[in-house]
């Protein structure tokens, strides 16, 4: 099954208390399609500058990412962020935003990208998501990303946009702020009642949480005992996570889906956290996200004890 990613294609320079890095590939739109080409085809759509070179364009075509719908925009550069983690890798401090070609980017979908099965829109512009949306109008499946400043400054669009797509995935904090509730259980229904048939809440390094009508289902975060860089963990875990349901069309969105697609996101966002950017998804095997995967469901599985309760 065919899915199409819109999004951004960056670069990073990062820094954390384990290290840093100048300049390396990011961005919402390659973080995704890396962990999801390990499910399906994957198309990605979105703008580069002359900067973007021959080794870039490696990282995801060793992945098999077809690259034909990224844009490349003659004199100009490729979207670049600059940010820096404390302790608290949760939070991402941004230190620089130029925007360059992504500032003036209008989705160009080819013919292959439009007929999609799946479509994933990450953190764009409500508008930009709505008019892509529209030209995939045949995907059995549409899963969006946002974020805070669109909630902040477009929030009537980003409802329209929510109302059209069949999963959205955000932060716990962006959840609550697009909502006005403090409780994710309201906010995920109140999402759910302008559309969408699954919510997911990300909680960073505390794992991940779903909502449908009648599910409720959360994994923690892999334990790990090193972390390098949280950028695009939730990226990955959206790939993970849509990339799997797109592999699996014959099966109905229903619990045990969701909560293997869960799995797979998760095992994927946490070998995403352990170097910096894209280095480890870069050379990731699918046995190594297999391995993971088993291991999460070894240590959530819940072992049936007598009960030995006082009257």
């Amino acid at each position: 099954m065919s899915l199409t990613v819109v999004g951004s294609i960056a670069f990073d320079a990062v820094r954390t208390p384990f290290g840093e890095r100048e300049r390396m590939l990011g961005g919402s739109a390659v973080h995704f399609s890396l962990a999801a080409s390990f499910f399906t085809d994957v198309r990605v759509v979105g703008p580069v500058g002359e900067d973007f070179g021959a080794d870039h364009y490696e990282v995801l075509g060793r992945r098999g990412v077809i690259t034909e719908d990224i844009e490349e925009i003659s004199g100009g550069k490729t979207f670049f962020w600059r940010g820096h983690y404390e302790y608290d890798l949760n939070t991402a401090h941004t230190d620089d935003t130029q925007l360059n070609v992504f500032g003036d980017f209008s989705p160009k979908l080819s013919a292959a990208s439009r007929d999609c099965d799946v479509l994933f829109l990450a953190n764009i512009q409500p508008d930009l998501q709505r008019q892509v949306r529209d030209q995939c109008a045949e995907a059995r499946f549409v899963a969006m990303d946002s974020m805070n400043l669109w909630i902040e400054i477009s929030r009537d669009s980003l409802k329209q946009a929510i109302a059209g797509v069949d999963a959205l995935l955000l932060n716990d904090a962006e959840l609550r702020m697009l909502t006005n509730e403090s409780n994710l259980v309201r906010a995920a229904r109140q999402v759910m009642s302008w559309g969408p048939t699954i919510v997911v809440a990300k909680q960073g390094e505390y794992g991940a949480a779903l909502f449908t009508k009648d599910t409720f289902f959360a994994l923690p975060a892999f334990p790990l005992d090193e972390v390098a860089d949280p950028t695009g963990a939730g990226d990955s875990f959206a790939g993970g996570f849509v990339g799997y349901i797109a592999a699996h069309p014959e099966q109905p969105l229903e619990a045990d889906l969701l909560k293997r697609a869960m799995a797979h996101g998760t095992a994927l966002a946490s070998y995403n956290v352990q170097e910096f950017g894209t280095e480890r998804v870069a050379r990731l095997t699918p046995a190594e996200i297999t391995s993971r995967v088993t291991d999460l469901a070894q240590i959530t599985a819940f072992v049936d004890v007598p009960l030995s309760l006082r009257s």
